[in-house]
């Protein structure tokens, strides 16, 4: 072989640092991937029906080789977009990917992470009139995989009102007031002005504040081996605050709201203790992490309550009882 066909064969071949070239300090390192991926992904939605969503996904395995220079991204991306191209992301699809992006680093990795963050979209019928409409839910799944096992998380942030009790009584107590002023002079009472008096702006002299809410909400699956219990979830964090926020509202949808916030009093503590006894009640949930956020409009600060499951040396037991 001649200089120039020579210099051909070097030029031809591409040059591959990754593998070629050993790290300047070996060590190994607990994840290297990739964040911010966009893709369509397919979960299940309400009604047993397939739901697109925008998802933005972080893909990860660890190195435990301490000498190799760097992992393969680019597998993880092909991985990510081959396995999830037709079928819907559940347990089991997991479970292929994570297992795939650990083979594809064979004697480099020993495992590995994925995560998805999308808005679920269902569509909310109103409280009492005819109208629906959208409402979207934030919602992160994660799951990793090592030594043949998987651990699913999922976690979702349900929007609520919430009615302070103390602010309530004392919105009473100013109506009591009102009420003795104006009808303390009287010997007998009539039940038509009581009424009339009852439905003007002196018998709601004062009103209670409320506020938007949040509740963050994560559970731990272990190894799932089905559809991810999304709308269930979101179901049963509404079904025991009863105050969701609302989508399509006409009047008779706002009395009724106003109705069940005027039923459904709760500082933060109420809020967090309903919720933990719901997801108490479900064994599939090995463990779990919540945290409510009242966004006061009495005061610039909001109140927070949080709260877990409380299984010993469980997934959650150290990081995820943080406050944070």
């Amino acid at each position: 072989m001649d200089l120039m066909d020579k210099l051909k064969s070097a030029t031809g071949t591409m040059p591959d640092v990754a593998s070629k070239h050993k790290a300047h300090n070996s060590t190994v390192l607990d994840w290297v991937g990739m964040s911010e991926i966009e893709m369509p992904v397919v979960v299940e939605g309400p009604h047993q029906r397939d739901l697109q969503v925008n998802a933005r996904v972080q893909a990860f395995v660890n190195l435990v080789d301490p000498d190799v220079k760097g992992i393969h991204m680019s597998r993880l991306y092909l991985t990510l977009d081959d396995v999830l191209g037709d079928c819907r992301l559940n347990g089991p699809a997991l479970r292929r990917l994570l297992k795939a992006f650990a083979e594809s680093h064979k004697g480099l990795s020993d495992a590995a992470h994925v995560e998805f963050r999308f808005d679920y979209l269902v569509r909310r019928p109103a409280l009492k009139s005819k109208f629906a409409g959208w409402k979207g839910y934030p919602v992160v799944i994660a799951a990793t995989f090592f030594e043949g096992k998987m651990e699913v998380e999922l976690s979702v942030d349900v929007p609520y009102s919430s009615t302070c009790p103390c602010s309530a009584a004392l919105a009473r107590q100013l109506i009591q007031q009102q009420f003795e002023k104006d009808f303390a002079d009287r010997p007998e009472l009539d039940f038509d002005d009581v009424l009339q008096w009852l439905g003007s702006e002196k018998g709601i002299v004062a009103t209670p504040h409320s506020q938007r809410s949040h509740a963050f909400v994560k559970v731990q699956l272990g190894d799932w081996h089905d559809e991810l219990p999304i709308i269930a979830l979101i179901d049963r964090v509404e079904s025991v605050l009863k105050t969701a926020v609302q989508t399509a509202v006409k009047r008779a949808d706002e009395q009724e709201f106003a109705r069940l916030n005027g039923q459904n009093l709760m500082f933060c503590e109420d809020a967090a203790r309903r919720i933990k006894a719901a997801l108490d009640a479900v064994p599939e949930y090995l463990d779990f992490w919540l945290r409510v956020d009242h966004l006061e409009s009495l005061h610039a600060h909001d109140a927070v309550a949080i709260a877990t499951k409380g299984v010993k040396n469980g997934y959650l037991a150290s990081s995820h009882r943080r406050p944070v």
